[in-house]
């Protein structure tokens, strides 16, 4: 693992001015996980305007203490500035007091001592620092040399939290009840963190959150929504929604989802609602969060649009009145537009009916248009995952396999005089071709030539080819052009039958 140049650079500037200066946070637990960090974070006890003189192209914007500092690389030839690279987050160190809104800190006051800082943090495993320096004798337990890349570096370790990372464990610096009573966003964090590193949530600091979910209210929808992404696209979003709901908080984030529980399905489900919405997202194959969301909440109408016919519990028209209210619950979390149509589309379609042998091209074609030629994967895999989710064995049954093949098929269009670059509007206008069948017999033998050689697909080598066809036989050559069509056409067909229709 490498610590990158320009963090130990401006450690180095910070020291030499006379100040102390920590990597810190999120950053050192993925360096000592030997996971790469995504952001890289330094504390000092140099005030933010002693910040500014050492590193004169940084900002200070805020009242946190906290140095936006640009990295660049080396300016070229002819450019003013470098790249930009990263941006350097260098804050002084800081304890805080009062957070009357269950969020933000009344006071902030600006400590000389790391370990004053490394208190407020949230979880012990957050709660580390790290900085290079000649080794010499310690007798404290909390701090430890360790050797990067043959440099020493010293690593403080206030509250255990190195050992926690061994021990796959989650807890809370401190007084776990003082901590969210601090920033109950925090509980959301906590859960985010079990789900991305596969921990396991301290007894304690689970019973606090269980305590407290109710403050989750004081936390802005923008942020809860950030941080069930995140849960989402983690390795275990499944487990963070079930750490969720055992922790009281999916009642005031997803109560739609809770509707479900201990609602009996019929038929081929074997699980009740909740649990089958549960099972479909840790199921779905896909990494994308839009369509593990779908996943989550593909049948959470199920419990509004239950009805029992003949003593068999059904479920008409779940999945239309399913997206109306996957809409009105992005639009509450605050999603973007563009993720409320992707989510609330599949959940629509995840319906869609598909059956070997009477489905034909044009429906398939019909079934693009309406969910999406970027969708139609996510479609399939939504689907898949509800077939898992079900209690159904097989992910992906030959009705399915049949149906990716028809869709690459017909959406691609491999084999059609669509693919060149001229049409019938060129013959007629650079051509002066009049409309006839000797147009379709030019453009079909014209694609008979660039399926021997793509090359030849260029809108200047076509037009000029179609111009001396005119002089030849054409039904001779139309006759030769559609056996060299119809042969690439089948085995374009085995090709995509191969890879989608395995098992037959």
């Amino acid at each position: 693992m490498i610590i990158p140049d320009y963090v130990l650079e401006a450690l180095t500037k910070l020291k030499k001015a006379g100040f102390e200066a920590y990597i810190v946070g999120g950053c050192v637990r993925d360096f000592l996980m030997e996971k790469t960090p995504k952001d890289w974070d330094i504390t000092t006890n140099a005030k933010p305007e002693e910040m500014l003189k050492i590193f004169e192209q940084g900002k200070y914007e805020n009242t946190f203490g906290t140095v936006m500092v640009p990295i660049r690389e080396k300016a070229k030839a002819g450019q003013e500035k470098g790249d930009l690279i990263d941006v350097l987050e260098i804050t002084t160190y800081r304890s805080e007091q009062g957070y009357s809104d269950s969020r933000h800190p009344d006071e902030i006051i600006f400590e000389t001592e790391i370990d004053k800082d490394l208190e407020r943090r949230d979880f012990t495993i957050n709660a580390l620092a790290l900085t290079p320096e000649t080794k010499k004798e310690i007798n404290e337990p909390n701090r430890r040399y360790l050797e990067i890349n043959s440099q020493t570096f010293l690593l403080i370790d206030l509250f255990g939290g190195e050992k926690d990372i061994n021990k796959k464990f989650l807890r809370a610096v401190g007084e776990p009840v003082l901590r969210f009573k601090e920033d109950a966003l925090r509980m959301l964090r906590a859960v985010r963190f079990v789900s991305q590193l596969d921990f396991e949530l301290e007894p304690k600091t689970e019973r606090a959150i269980t305590k407290l979910a109710g403050s989750i209210k004081f936390v802005s929808k923008e942020r809860i929504r950030d941080e069930l992404i995140k849960i989402l696209s983690s390795n275990k979003p499944s487990e963070g929604i079930r750490l969720l709901h055992k922790c009281k908080l999916l009642q005031y984030i997803l109560p739609e989802l809770e509707e479900g529980l201990g609602v009996a399905q019929s038929h081929h489900h074997i699980y009740q609602v909740y649990e089958h919405n549960v099972l479909t997202l840790k199921n779905c194959p896909s990494a994308k969060w839009q369509v593990r969301f779908a996943a989550l909440l593909h049948d959470v109408a199920k419990p509004k649009t239950r009805k029992i016919i003949n003593d068999i519990a059904t479920f008409y028209n779940h999945e239309y009145v399913g997206a109306k209210m996957v809409r009105r619950i992005m639009e509450r979390l605050k999603f973007s537009n563009d993720d409320t149509e992707i989510v609330v589309n599949l959940v629509k379609n995840h319906m869609f009916y598909y059956q070997v042998g009477e489905v034909t091209a044009t429906s398939v074609r019909r079934l693009i248009v309406k969910v999406g030629r970027d969708n139609l994967q996510d479609l399939i895999h939504l689907r898949m995952a509800d077939r898992v989710g079900s209690g159904t064995p097989k992910a992906l049954p030959y009705k399915l396999q049949h149906l990716q093949y028809m869709m690459e098929k017909v959406q691609n269009d491999p084999i059609s005089v669509k693919m060149l670059k001229i049409n019938g509007d060129d013959l007629l206008r650079d051509l002066k071709m009049t409309p006839s069948p000797k147009m379709g017999a030019v453009l079909d033998v014209l694609l008979s030539e660039v399926l021997d050689d793509p090359e030849r697909n260029n809108r200047d080598y076509l037009l000029d080819r179609a111009g001396k066809l005119q002089d030849f036989n054409l039904e001779e050559l139309r006759a030769q052009a559609k056996e060299v069509i119809e042969e690439k056409r089948e085995e374009d067909d085995k090709r995509i039958k191969r890879k989608y229709l395995k098992n037959k």
